[in-house]
């Protein structure tokens, strides 16, 4: 059986997106940890188009293809950026590493255990 794995690393439509605390029509933005690390953001819509040409392609059959934006930028670079087009400064919450890590022991299922393990990930710069 022939396969391509598709490992895309963080989607900004989620992590930079009110439902995790970065609401640009509010200026505000959460960041998870240092906001240090560097991140190569993509879009579910190249995500998507990628997994279509790949269906396409032979040389994509029977691999792992590592998937990212062209530039990584840190989450402190991502607000820079934003508060840029919208002409304003966010106010910006910081959530220490140390937080994310009590989090992620004291989660008591699987699915808060995963989440905290995501943010815990996304604050050490993982893809």
């Amino acid at each position: 059986m022939s396969y391509t794995i598709l490992r895309p690393s963080y989607f900004m439509e989620v992590w930079l997106s009110p439902h995790l605390g970065f609401d640009f029509n509010n200026r505000k933005a959460t960041v998870y940890g240092a906001g240090k690390q560097r991140i190569s953001f993509i879009s579910l819509g190249d995500v998507a188009e990628f997994a279509v040409r790949a269906v396409r392609s032979r040389d994509a059959g029977n691999s792992t293809i590592e998937l990212g934006g062209p530039n990584a930028v840190s989450p402190l670079e991502a607000v820079r950026i934003f508060e840029e087009v919208a002409g304003a400064p966010f106010e910006q919450h910081h959530v220490p590493e140390d937080a994310l890590r009590e989090q992620f022991a004291a989660a008591t299922d699987s699915l808060q255990k995963s989440f905290a393990g995501l943010m815990l990930d996304y604050a050490r710069g993982g893809s």
